[in-house]
């Protein structure tokens, strides 16, 4: 089989090749242009996440393609050590630990210690935003990618002054491992990252220098770790931070780009979110499940295993197709449908599952709920321009857009907002 990730439909419609795999009759399909085993069934990828004596990390942050030597002799001097998503026992049961300590993941620890930093920075762009009402703004540059970006800043301590070189870095990391990128770009690339990776070193260093005794997340891990090796060493809340300074913000990005593609491509729905903002956590919910951030991730076998009658080598690297998962029949009804109100969104598998469970998870909805709800206040008339067009970067894992052009319209429709509740069960496939 041919996934075909980085050309043609799977830019603009991915669930139509999500559906093709999981029609397949091989339940487990090699697919050749990637030397991936691709696991789609809902039940397959839930296993496979929770199984970790059998299904790998290790080669999680590992590009999908043959590196060229030079890019390579960059990439072997990042000697962060493996903390969250590339790390297995016994080092990652430690790590979890530490995070849990240091980092808020529950709802009510997130709102506690995130919730003003998450208003105060939605209040900041929002209100960017109506300045220019009557205009056209990229919600994706303006917003989306600007908010979850800010807060993760924040809560690491990080200057504001340094957003715009963060943001390009954890960029380039996301294109380095799981997009194409010819030669030349991949040694562009590789140098950012180890750029990046000497940035957070050196944030750690001003920390230990500074006394240790801020409130941010690098000053709390270096705290619990009390200056024992066999707890966390410094090198490790480096690569924390560095961990953190990506997936902190590009997922939340996507989802937050997804949601408001969902709703804008409906104005109906739109109207329902500014008519009701008690409705902005279900719609979130089926955003995860309907569009998902991270659309694919990798591991590798530790051992032979059967996977829905095929058997996969050990050594071999899978594709757990969480997209396809969220769309399996077999546990959505009606899975091509985008519906807030379904009772079965929740059995979702965006966040992961099992002992690498997103650990931002619940920060990722405290900024999509505050966001949405805070949109839909200020401006109520908000609406994609007539020319936009749905389109994905290239990647195997992330689905980012590349654009949400939208006109900023702070009056509500002439229509307002009556019968909208209905509208929110409309029917659309991805």
């Amino acid at each position: 089989m041919q996934l075909n990730p980085f050309s043609g439909v799977y830019l603009t419609d991915p669930a139509s090749a999500w559906r093709r795999i999981l029609d397949d009759p091989d339940r487990v399909p090699y697919a050749e242009d990637l030397g991936l085993w691709l696991i789609s069934r809902h039940v397959d990828v839930r296993h496979a996440l929770a199984d970790t004596a059998t299904f790998g990390n290790a080669l999680t942050l590992a590009p999908i393609y043959e590196v060229c030597p030079e890019a390579m002799s960059v990439i072997v001097q990042i000697d962060a050590p493996p903390t969250t998503a590339a790390a297995d026992p016994p080092t990652h049961p430690r790590t979890r630990r530490a995070l849990r300590a240091t980092f808020a993941n529950t709802a009510d620890r997130a709102e506690a210690e995130y919730g003003a930093i998450v208003r105060r920075r939605v209040d900041e762009l929002v209100s960017r935003l109506v300045d220019r009402a009557g205009r056209r703004a990229d919600l994706v540059g303006e917003f989306t990618t600007e908010l979850p970006l800010l807060v993760i800043l924040d809560i690491l301590g990080v200057p504001d002054a340094d957003v715009d070189q963060i943001r390009r870095w954890a960029d380039g990391q996301v294109a380095l491992i799981w997009g194409q990128p010819d030669p030349d770009e991949q040694v562009r690339l590789a140098r950012g990252l180890l750029e990046f990776w000497r940035y957070c070193q050196d944030l750690v260093r001003r920390r230990l220098d500074s006394g240790r005794d801020g409130v941010d997340f690098i000053s709390r891990a270096l705290t619990y770790r009390d200056d024992d090796d066999t707890v966390l060493t410094v090198t490790e809340v480096a690569s924390l931070a560095f961990n953190l300074l990506v997936a902190g913000h590009e997922t939340t990005a996507g989802l937050l780009a997804h949601a408001l593609d969902e709703a804008l491509s409906r104005p109906q729905r739109w109207r329902a979110l500014v008519a009701d903002p008690r409705s902005v956590p279900d719609f979130v919910t089926e955003t995860l499940r309907f569009a998902p951030a991270i659309d694919g991730w990798l591991r590798v076998t530790r051992r032979d295993v059967t996977v829905g009658g095929a058997t996969i080598p050990a050594g071999a690297r899978c594709l757990l197709m969480i997209g396809a998962a969220n769309r399996d029949p077999a546990v959505f009804a009606h899975p091509d449908r985008f519906d807030p109100r379904r009772p079965d969104a929740a059995d979702h598998l965006s966040f992961g599952h099992g002992p690498h469970f997103c650990i931002g998870a619940a920060l990722a909805r405290l900024e999509a709920g505050v966001a949405l709800t805070r949109l839909a206040e200020a401006i109520p008339g908000l609406r994609l321009a007539p020319e936009h067009s749905r389109s994905f970067k290239p990647n195997v894992s992330f689905r980012a857009h590349h654009t949400l052009v939208a006109t900023i319209d702070i009056h509500a429709p002439a229509d307002g907002p009556t019968a909208a509740p209905a509208a929110a069960t409309e029917a659309r496939a991805a």
